[in-house]
């Protein structure tokens, strides 16, 4: 159902509502889980309006029978980016996509943030292509969140795979991106980041990391953020670490080892408790600590990998994400969006010449109060 026409359904955006820009049809699990995801993040944030794109036939039923209406708009779009297409193919022919419409609303100033399950290759393309690259970004990058020790429950790290490549500019700008993705999604006034390299000592790693190990190190004070040195492997789920810095090929292949290994571990502990009758019976005795463990390392709560570097804010979302998946990759874009990310970005990559402050501490609050 297109509420275009609808007067009162136009008035949160008006009002200066969070507006975000959803594409319903990349997803392996189609618009449905799209939808459904939508519906839980409404509950949750009930101001927010979402411009859903896809095909209005599609969608207009499933909105309709979510009782979705009043807070999403369609913005309808007949073609579909796949898994299998090439981001090149995607930018020549892939304007009447829902992916391509997705971006676009953010370029076009209609919605603050964009969240897709699509094509991870395919949206980079679009939304550089679209949104273009923030000044002073070389290569933007995608941050994840990464389960840990820490206080918070998460690490960020960066790039996740948005470029293969990444010299010691690079590097310093993923830094610096990463530290003002750690304070506005994650609350923390002073991250502490560390270059991952094969070891800790300074004299390891190639010499664009030892590079950056001193470029890294001399904005340590301007960018407000502590430098803990080179960290390993071993450390990303570590309590020494906020934002974990390399670059995309080391990242995407952290990630996927990442996801294998806790998947093999949920299978071997499944086949483990159920191998007998007693194995059974304790697992009956331990279903709370079971219970919590599973919630605690369930990676859809940490779903949407966020694109950094470009004159817009856009959330990846998991390929395979149900609706909760798609919940928590919107949930993450609201609060980006509410605490206005984009812009405190932006001025964070600007601080490797000049201090600046990139979130709003409580003497802010006190004096705009």
């Amino acid at each position: 159902m297109n509420m275009q026409s609808s007067e009162q359904d136009k008035a949160p955006a008006r009002s200066g509502a969070v507006v975000v820009s959803v594409d319903a049809m990349g997803g392996d699990q189609g618009p449905a889980a799209v939808v459904g995801g939508i519906a839980l993040a409404a509950k949750r944030h009930p101001g927010v309006r979402f411009l859903v794109n896809g095909r209005e036939a599609d969608l207009a039923p499933l909105i309709r029978s979510a009782g979705l209406s009043a807070c999403c708009e369609i913005r309808h779009a007949e073609d579909v980016v796949t898994m299998h297409d090439k981001p090149g193919q995607v930018m020549r022919t892939g304007k009447a996509t829902s992916m391509w419409s997705t971006v676009d609303a953010v370029r076009d100033g209609a919605a603050q943030i964009a969240v897709s399950c699509g094509n991870t290759g395919a949206l980079m393309a679009i939304s550089m292509l679209r949104l273009r690259k923030a000044p002073g970004v070389n290569r933007p990058a995608i941050a994840s969140l990464w389960p840990s020790r820490n206080p918070t429950g998460w690490n960020v790290m960066l790039d996740m795979g948005a470029d293969v490549k990444a010299d010691e500019d690079d590097l310093l700008t993923y830094a610096l991106m990463g530290t003002s993705y750690a304070r506005n999604a994650l609350g923390l006034a002073c991250p502490r980041v560390g270059l991952l390299n094969v070891g800790t000592e300074e004299h390891k790693g190639r010499s664009e990391l030892k590079a950056a190990y001193d470029l890294i190190r001399a904005n340590e004070e301007a960018g407000t953020f502590e430098f803990v040195g080179f960290v390993e492997g071993n450390d990303l789920p570590s309590a020494r670490v906020d934002v974990i810095v390399t670059d995309g090929f080391t990242g995407n292949i952290a990630l996927k080892t990442g996801e294998g290994t806790a998947k093999l571990a949920g299978e071997l502990l499944k086949e483990a408790l159920t191998a007998s009758p007693l194995a059974k019976f304790g697992a009956l005795l331990a279903m709370g600590p079971l219970k919590r463990l599973k919630e605690r390392i369930d990676p859809r709560r940490a779903n949407g990998g966020v694109f950094l570097g470009l004159n817009g804010m856009v959330v990846k979302s998991h390929g395979g994400a149900d609706a909760t998946g798609v919940a928590a990759a919107l949930d993450l874009a609201v609060k980006l969006a509410e605490s206005g990310f984009g812009a405190r970005l932006m001025a964070r990559v600007a601080s490797a010449q000049h201090p600046v402050q990139d979130a709003v501490t409580e003497s802010d609050s006190a004096s705009e109060a």
